[in-house]
């Protein structure tokens, strides 16, 4: 399991799928209140088409730079994010919760 964090802290759990379909099934298969957090590679949109909840999203650069967030309904695609490289997808509340910005720097451990 690989673990989010932002300066040391640990943010949450977080699942990397390796492909377009292991990224389409792992949206679909979460469930709401699970926690955790979603890592999509390659990518500089964001969807929750399949979602079964609401989701924060935030677009990273190459870096894991937070360049922008937002929440997005379920069923919705988004628009590309040209600074960005992926996604971080989280149930939504989480970044409040975590106190997410623009301007964080977030790592990922194994």
């Amino acid at each position: 399991m690989a673990w989010l964090l932002r300066q040391g802290e640990v943010l949450a759990s977080v699942e990397i799928p390796g492909s377009l379909g292991a990224s389409a099934r792992a949206i679909a298969r979460r469930e709401a209140g699970s926690g955790g957090a979603l890592l999509l590679c390659s990518t500089r949109l964001a969807h929750s088409i399949g979602a079964k909840f609401d989701v924060d999203v935030a677009y990273l650069d190459g870096e894991l730079v937070v360049v922008a967030t937002s929440c997005m309904a379920r069923n919705r695609v988004g628009r590309p994010h040209r600074r960005a490289r992926s996604v971080l997808e989280a149930e939504a509340g989480a970044f409040d919760r975590w106190a997410l910005r623009p301007g964080d720097r977030l790592e990922i451990k194994e």
